[in-house]
Protein backbone atom coordinates (compact mmCIF):
# COMPACT_ATOMS: atom_id res chain seq x y z
CA UNK A 1 0.00 0.00 0.00
CA UNK A 2 3.08 2.60 0.68
CA UNK A 3 2.55 5.97 2.74
CA UNK A 4 -0.14 7.77 2.76
CA UNK A 5 1.85 10.95 2.36
CA UNK A 6 4.88 11.12 0.71
CA UNK A 7 7.65 13.92 0.77
CA UNK A 8 10.51 14.12 -2.00
CA UNK A 9 12.89 16.85 -2.37
CA UNK A 10 14.77 17.41 -4.97
CA UNK A 11 16.80 20.06 -6.86
CA UNK A 12 15.50 22.59 -4.57
CA UNK A 13 11.91 21.40 -4.78
CA UNK A 14 9.64 19.52 -1.87
CA UNK A 15 6.94 17.34 -3.28
CA UNK A 16 4.53 16.51 -1.17
CA UNK A 17 1.88 13.83 -2.63
CA UNK A 18 -1.46 12.54 -1.08
CA UNK A 19 -1.02 9.14 -1.81
CA UNK A 20 -4.16 7.29 -1.46
CA UNK A 21 -5.59 7.04 -5.43
CA UNK A 22 -8.50 4.02 -4.72
CA UNK A 23 -9.95 6.44 -1.72
CA UNK A 24 -9.59 9.99 -4.07
CA UNK A 25 -6.76 10.75 -1.96
CA UNK A 26 -9.06 11.38 1.24
CA UNK A 27 -6.96 12.60 4.24
CA UNK A 28 -6.88 10.78 7.03
CA UNK A 29 -6.53 12.69 10.77
CA UNK A 30 -2.77 10.90 10.97
CA UNK A 31 -1.93 12.69 7.10
CA UNK A 32 -3.25 16.17 8.50
CA UNK A 33 -0.53 15.57 11.97
CA UNK A 34 1.96 14.79 9.52
CA UNK A 35 1.38 17.05 6.73
CA UNK A 36 1.90 20.36 9.61
CA UNK A 37 4.76 18.29 10.57
CA UNK A 38 6.07 18.16 7.12
CA UNK A 39 5.73 21.56 6.25
CA UNK A 40 7.89 23.00 9.45
CA UNK A 41 10.55 20.44 8.48
CA UNK A 42 10.27 22.13 5.13
CA UNK A 43 10.51 25.62 6.26
CA UNK A 44 13.61 25.35 8.08
CA UNK A 45 15.21 23.93 5.31
CA UNK A 46 17.31 26.23 3.75
CA UNK A 47 17.70 24.39 0.73
CA UNK A 48 13.98 24.69 -0.38
CA UNK A 49 13.01 26.84 -2.35
CA UNK A 50 8.73 25.61 -3.40
CA UNK A 51 6.71 23.06 -2.25
CA UNK A 52 4.18 21.82 -4.51
CA UNK A 53 1.18 19.67 -2.89
CA UNK A 54 -0.48 16.80 -5.49
CA UNK A 55 -2.43 13.94 -5.31
CA UNK A 56 -1.37 10.59 -6.50
CA UNK A 57 -3.00 9.83 -9.79
CA UNK A 58 -4.91 11.99 -12.12
CA UNK A 59 -8.79 11.22 -10.74
CA UNK A 60 -8.57 13.50 -7.40
CA UNK A 61 -6.14 16.04 -6.14
CA UNK A 62 -8.28 15.42 -2.90
CA UNK A 63 -11.51 14.28 -1.93
CA UNK A 64 -10.89 15.55 1.44
CA UNK A 65 -11.47 14.75 4.89
CA UNK A 66 -11.62 11.22 4.84
CA UNK A 67 -15.17 10.23 5.54
CA UNK A 68 -14.39 6.71 7.15
CA UNK A 69 -13.30 8.70 9.89
CA UNK A 70 -16.13 10.50 10.97
CA UNK A 71 -17.66 8.29 13.27
CA UNK A 72 -14.28 7.98 14.89
CA UNK A 73 -13.08 11.48 14.84
CA UNK A 74 -16.20 14.15 14.25
CA UNK A 75 -19.43 12.48 15.83
CA UNK A 76 -19.90 15.45 18.21
CA UNK A 77 -18.62 19.00 18.42
CA UNK A 78 -16.04 18.20 21.37
CA UNK A 79 -14.08 15.40 18.75
CA UNK A 80 -14.50 17.56 15.84
CA UNK A 81 -12.75 20.82 17.95
CA UNK A 82 -9.94 18.30 18.51
CA UNK A 83 -10.04 17.40 14.96
CA UNK A 84 -10.20 20.48 12.92
CA UNK A 85 -6.88 21.75 15.33
CA UNK A 86 -5.03 18.99 13.26
CA UNK A 87 -6.20 20.37 10.04
CA UNK A 88 -6.02 23.91 11.15
CA UNK A 89 -2.63 23.42 12.19
CA UNK A 90 -1.94 21.73 8.64
CA UNK A 91 -3.47 24.57 6.71
CA UNK A 92 -2.43 27.19 8.15
CA UNK A 93 1.31 25.71 7.90
CA UNK A 94 0.61 25.32 4.54
CA UNK A 95 -0.82 29.09 4.42
CA UNK A 96 2.52 30.29 6.44
CA UNK A 97 4.74 28.55 5.28
CA UNK A 98 7.94 30.86 4.24
CA UNK A 99 8.43 29.20 0.62
CA UNK A 100 6.26 29.61 -2.14
CA UNK A 101 3.82 26.68 -2.40
CA UNK A 102 1.49 24.98 -5.60
CA UNK A 103 -1.33 22.86 -6.05
CA UNK A 104 -1.09 21.17 -8.74
CA UNK A 105 -4.49 19.75 -9.01
CA UNK A 106 -6.07 17.01 -11.24
CA UNK A 107 -9.35 15.50 -10.85
CA UNK A 108 -11.43 16.33 -7.78
CA UNK A 109 -10.73 18.50 -5.54
CA UNK A 110 -13.63 19.08 -2.94
CA UNK A 111 -13.95 19.79 0.71
CA UNK A 112 -10.73 19.46 2.27
CA UNK A 113 -8.83 19.28 -0.45
CA UNK A 114 -10.46 21.73 -1.59
CA UNK A 115 -9.05 23.88 1.70
CA UNK A 116 -5.86 22.53 1.22
CA UNK A 117 -5.25 23.77 -2.55
CA UNK A 118 -6.61 27.36 -1.56
CA UNK A 119 -4.02 27.57 1.20
CA UNK A 120 -1.14 27.83 -1.42
CA UNK A 121 0.24 30.49 -3.40
CA UNK A 122 -0.80 29.01 -6.41
CA UNK A 123 -3.30 26.68 -8.28
CA UNK A 124 -1.99 25.28 -10.88
CA UNK A 125 -4.98 22.76 -12.79
CA UNK A 126 -5.49 20.36 -15.16
CA UNK A 127 -8.77 20.56 -17.39
CA UNK A 128 -10.03 17.23 -16.10
CA UNK A 129 -10.08 19.42 -12.78
CA UNK A 130 -13.40 20.33 -10.48
CA UNK A 131 -13.97 22.07 -7.46
CA UNK A 132 -16.51 22.01 -4.72
CA UNK A 133 -17.60 22.20 -1.11
CA UNK A 134 -20.43 20.09 -0.45
CA UNK A 135 -20.43 20.57 3.73
CA UNK A 136 -23.54 21.27 3.23
CA UNK A 137 -25.07 17.66 2.21
CA UNK A 138 -23.00 16.80 5.16
CA UNK A 139 -24.50 18.86 7.63
CA UNK A 140 -21.29 20.92 8.04
CA UNK A 141 -20.06 24.31 7.88
CA UNK A 142 -16.77 25.64 6.13
CA UNK A 143 -14.69 27.00 9.20
CA UNK A 144 -13.49 30.49 9.93
CA UNK A 145 -10.31 30.50 8.05
CA UNK A 146 -10.51 28.37 5.41
CA UNK A 147 -14.31 30.44 4.20
CA UNK A 148 -11.73 33.84 5.07
CA UNK A 149 -8.82 32.08 2.03
CA UNK A 150 -11.96 31.03 -0.30
CA UNK A 151 -13.19 34.83 0.14
CA UNK A 152 -10.34 36.12 -0.58
CA UNK A 153 -9.70 34.91 -3.88
CA UNK A 154 -13.19 34.71 -5.33
CA UNK A 155 -15.69 37.53 -3.30
CA UNK A 156 -18.29 36.76 -0.94
CA UNK A 157 -20.69 36.29 -3.71
CA UNK A 158 -18.73 33.78 -5.15
CA UNK A 159 -17.60 31.97 -1.90
CA UNK A 160 -21.72 31.87 -0.99
CA UNK A 161 -22.70 30.63 -4.58
CA UNK A 162 -20.02 27.47 -3.82
CA UNK A 163 -20.87 26.82 -0.09
CA UNK A 164 -24.82 27.31 -0.49
CA UNK A 165 -25.18 25.33 -3.77
CA UNK A 166 -22.79 22.55 -2.94
CA UNK A 167 -22.18 22.20 -6.83
CA UNK A 168 -18.75 21.18 -8.62
CA UNK A 169 -17.70 24.31 -10.56
CA UNK A 170 -15.94 23.04 -13.63
CA UNK A 171 -12.06 23.92 -14.26
CA UNK A 172 -12.86 27.03 -16.93
CA UNK A 173 -15.01 28.75 -14.43
CA UNK A 174 -12.52 27.53 -11.79
CA UNK A 175 -10.27 30.09 -13.80
CA UNK A 176 -12.37 32.75 -14.68
CA UNK A 177 -13.55 33.61 -11.23
CA UNK A 178 -10.02 33.29 -9.89
CA UNK A 179 -10.13 29.95 -8.04
CA UNK A 180 -7.14 28.71 -9.65
CA UNK A 181 -3.79 30.64 -11.18
CA UNK A 182 -3.19 28.23 -14.36
CA UNK A 183 -5.36 26.05 -16.33
CA UNK A 184 -3.43 23.55 -18.65
CA UNK A 185 -4.17 20.31 -20.46
CA UNK A 186 -4.05 17.39 -18.01
CA UNK A 187 -1.18 15.69 -20.47
CA UNK A 188 0.81 19.02 -19.90
CA UNK A 189 0.54 19.61 -16.22
CA UNK A 190 3.60 17.86 -14.61
CA UNK A 191 6.04 19.71 -17.06
CA UNK A 192 4.27 22.72 -16.57
CA UNK A 193 3.96 22.72 -12.96
CA UNK A 194 7.60 21.74 -12.88
CA UNK A 195 8.98 24.58 -15.61
CA UNK A 196 7.19 27.18 -13.34
CA UNK A 197 8.18 25.97 -9.90
CA UNK A 198 12.09 25.42 -11.38
CA UNK A 199 11.54 29.53 -12.61
CA UNK A 200 10.34 30.10 -9.10
CA UNK A 201 12.58 28.38 -7.53
CA UNK A 202 15.89 30.29 -9.50
CA UNK A 203 14.90 33.70 -7.58
CA UNK A 204 15.31 35.16 -4.82
CA UNK A 205 14.12 33.56 -1.39
CA UNK A 206 13.98 36.26 0.64
CA UNK A 207 11.89 38.31 -1.97
CA UNK A 208 9.66 35.78 -2.15
CA UNK A 209 9.46 35.22 1.44
CA UNK A 210 8.86 39.11 2.27
CA UNK A 211 5.93 39.41 -1.15
CA UNK A 212 3.89 36.65 1.36
CA UNK A 213 4.25 38.77 4.57
CA UNK A 214 3.71 42.19 2.33
CA UNK A 215 0.89 40.33 0.99
CA UNK A 216 -0.89 38.85 4.43
CA UNK A 217 -0.17 42.68 5.78
CA UNK A 218 -2.16 44.62 2.31
CA UNK A 219 -5.03 41.47 2.81
CA UNK A 220 -5.20 42.02 6.80
CA UNK A 221 -5.22 45.81 6.80
CA UNK A 222 -6.16 46.68 3.27
CA UNK A 223 -6.37 50.89 4.05
CA UNK A 224 -2.26 50.29 4.96
CA UNK A 225 -2.68 52.90 8.15
CA UNK A 226 -0.98 51.79 11.53
CA UNK A 227 1.22 49.27 10.32
CA UNK A 228 3.73 48.31 12.83
CA UNK A 229 7.43 49.82 12.42
CA UNK A 230 8.97 46.55 10.82
CA UNK A 231 5.99 46.20 8.49
CA UNK A 232 6.86 49.84 7.40
CA UNK A 233 10.59 49.23 6.87
CA UNK A 234 9.90 44.71 5.51
CA UNK A 235 9.48 46.75 1.76
CA UNK A 236 13.44 48.07 2.48
CA UNK A 237 15.39 45.19 3.91
CA UNK A 238 15.86 43.77 0.87
CA UNK A 239 18.79 46.27 0.38
CA UNK A 240 20.66 45.19 2.80
CA UNK A 241 20.80 41.47 1.48
CA UNK A 242 23.38 39.62 0.05
CA UNK A 243 21.01 38.48 -2.88
CA UNK A 244 20.28 42.17 -3.71
CA UNK A 245 23.94 42.60 -4.51
CA UNK A 246 24.16 40.08 -6.36
CA UNK A 247 21.12 40.33 -8.37
CA UNK A 248 22.21 43.42 -8.79
CA UNK A 249 25.89 42.50 -9.90
CA UNK A 250 24.36 39.55 -12.38
CA UNK A 251 21.84 42.32 -14.16
CA UNK A 252 24.79 44.78 -14.76
CA UNK A 253 27.04 41.67 -15.66
CA UNK A 254 24.45 40.06 -17.80
CA UNK A 255 24.34 36.97 -16.44
CA UNK A 256 21.71 34.49 -14.51
CA UNK A 257 22.11 35.32 -10.52
CA UNK A 258 22.45 32.91 -8.22
CA UNK A 259 20.95 33.56 -4.84
CA UNK A 260 21.70 32.14 -1.55
CA UNK A 261 18.96 33.27 0.96
CA UNK A 262 20.87 35.91 2.61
Amino acid sequence: MGEALLLVVENRIATITINRPTQRNAVTYDMWKRLGAYMAKLGADPEVRVVILRGAGTQAFSAGADIAEFEEQRRNSALAIKYHAAVEEAMGAVANLPRPTIAMITGFCVGGGFELAIATDLRIAADNSRYGMPTAKLGIVMPHWEMSRLVRLVGAGRAMDIVLTARLVEADEALRIGLISHLVPLAEIEQYTTQVANEIAAYAPLSHRWHKEILETVLRTPDLENLTAEESKLPFACFDTEDFQEGRRAFMEKRKPEFKGR
